[in-house]
């Protein structure tokens, strides 16, 4: 293989990687794992403000159940001591102030223990379908990958194949022309070589003047186009009766 048939065969190769690549990413199963994993990031966020959710309700129970314990404490206290000895007029009544007291707390704590149970079963059951739903995301995904390299198993064997061509391909260009060959590949978007047909590039199609024909066709087999500037192949090195 002569350096133009590399040059030209590099870039039929690049050209296939680039269309099985863009099959691959087309395949509707890419798709629905992006779609996936954008649902699944929504669910883990919200998921992670329930979580913190549980666990403040869960301290605000804590609390609530230690000062139900300490009232409830207290007031057997203070009905033991009002029931030991006798006591005056005036200390019955700061016995039975302080027991209303204590009565009210305890009435107050105890409806608010009824909403944060509430509130935290609530978010218990929140956090239980946030998880389900991960769960069922996860398979779904797994099912899609599954799927997606099932049928892309072929396609990328293929790409396997043309990299291992595309090494020993590489190897036959000139680290001048290799690097010619990587600037206008970017550049022209994979388009980086263009052969001479006739007196006009295959590629950018605008007709050489007789000059510029003149000289190309009398010097190196690789050349650049003076229009569009990509690699110039001037003759087909695949054509019959080509310069040899």
């Amino acid at each position: 293989m002569t350096e133009a048939q590399a040059l030209v065969r590099l870039q039929e190769i690049d050209l296939d990687m680039l269309r099985l690549a863009s099959t691959l990413a087309a395949m509707p199963q890419q798709k629905k794992m992006q779609a996936i994993a954008r649902a699944r990031r929504k669910v883990q966020g919200e998921l992670t403000k329930i979580f913190a959710q549980r666990k403040d309700l869960e301290t605000y129970v804590s609390e609530n159940q230690e000062d139900l314990e300490h009232y409830r404490a207290r007031t057997e206290e203070v009905r033991a001591e009002a029931s030991s000895g006798s006591h005056g007029y005036r200390q019955i009544q700061d016995y039975e102030a302080h027991l209303t007291g204590l009565a009210k707390k305890i009435e107050k704590l105890e409806h608010n223990r009824a909403r944060l149970d509430e509130e935290l079963e609530r978010v218990r059951r929140a956090e239980g379908n946030a998880s389900l739903t991960l769960e069922r995301l996860d398979e779904e995904d797994a099912a899609q990958k599954k799927s997606f390299e099932t049928d892309g198993a072929q396609i990328r064997r293929r790409i396997v194949e043309l990299d291992e061509e595309r090494k020993a391909v590489v190897a036959q260009v000139s680290a001048e022309h290799m690097s010619a060959y990587e600037d206008s590949h970017k550049r022209f978007k994979g388009l980086a070589v263009e052969r001479l047909v006739g007196n006009v590039p295959s590629v950018c199609r605008v007709k050489l003047q007789p000059a510029a024909f003149h000289d190309l066709t009398h010097g190196d087999d690789v050349a650049e186009c003076p229009y569009c500037h990509r690699i110039l192949i001037v003759d087909d090195p695949y054509a019959e009766g080509g310069r040899k």
